[in-house]
């Protein structure tokens, strides 16, 4: 498939996901389960195998060119299938050109610092993809569930007030703000799963001795704060999507449909950067000229 009729097919995809503005926002509105009309789905992996190709073409031009940044959030609760999606997404882009980060549980060094340093010193340099499989923003999930670790976080006690949550949206809107300005493009991606598909997936997890290593009992134990956790995605998704920095609410019941749709939100992104491959100076063109001669009448 031609890459602007691809483009044009996943911008159809991918339309009802993205979210610029927060205020109507509702997690209820949105089916963890839609596939939109994609029924089809070795149609839809064979669109993704094309897809992966065209990202590949595009990560090369990113990097020749080297003056723009691609930066890719991903959020969801566990078992949403973040891993698998970087995995397939990104099987085309050459290592060279991607930096993966996940981030966990913050170490004592990135409690003696804010809570935005462990993120801001691996953002992406120019010519690059960098992936966040989560990020800052879990200062305003698990942080704001378990205020617990807002503790940990040696705040002094006066800074800790109702107001805390709405500072840090508005420090995380800054900072994105601030990104963009210096040619890193966000793009943001709420892998949406319902609490049944968890369920299923951690009991495959129990019974698969291949898979057991991906199971805690942290995990399940999480899944009593589920009400808590879609609040504070909904508050999240509201308070922090802009047209510059898109949160896209991809729905994660079906894998093969959610790693189409975050294909394309992608390929759309690089897309609107015009991207080319750099052309050469004069006096560089005269250059290679003169190498691809001299090793014509060279004798082997």
């Amino acid at each position: 498939m031609k890459h602007d009729k691809l483009l044009k097919e996943g911008s159809r995809i991918i339309e009802p996901y993205c979210i610029t503005k927060g205020e109507k926002f509702r997690l209820k509105d949105h089916d963890p389960a839609d596939r939109n009309d994609i029924k089809d789905k070795h149609a839809a992996q064979d669109l993704l195998e094309d897809g992966i190709a065209c990202l590949s073409h595009f990560q090369e031009m990113l990097y020749a060119q080297d003056r723009w940044a691609l930066l890719l959030i991903f959020q969801g609760m566990d078992a949403a299938g973040k891993d698998g999606v970087i995995k397939h997404v990104m099987s085309g882009v050459n290592p060279q050109g991607c930096n993966v980060h996940a981030f966990k549980s913050p170490s004592n060094e990135e409690l003696n610092h804010d809570y935005l340093w462990r993120n801001h010193k691996v953002i992406p340099e120019r010519g690059k993809i960098g992936i966040f499989n989560r990020s800052y923003y879990e200062e305003v999930l698990v942080v704001r569930v378990h205020p617990t670790f807002l503790r940990a976080q040696k705040l002094p006690d006066r800074l800790i007030t109702k107001h805390i949550w709405e500072e840090r949206y508005e420090d995380i809107n800054d900072f994105e703000r601030y990104l963009t300005r210096n040619g890193i493009v966000v793009r943001k991606f709420f892998l949406h799963l319902s609490k049944e598909e968890q369920k299923r997936r951690f009991l495959e997890r129990l019974a698969d001795s291949k898979k057991n290593w991906k199971f805690s009992m942290a995990d399940a134990q999480e899944r009593s704060f589920w009400k808590d956790y879609q609040e504070a995605y909904e508050e999240m998704i509201q308070q922090t999507a802009a047209k510059h920095a898109p949160w896209y609410v991809v729905p994660a019941d079906t894998k093969w449909f959610t790693r189409l749709v975050i294909a394309a939100a992608i390929l759309e992104a690089l897309n609107e950067l015009h991207l080319s491959f750099p052309e050469l100076e004069t006096s560089k063109r005269k250059e290679l000229a003169s190498a691809r001669a001299s090793l014509f009448g060279q004798r082997d």
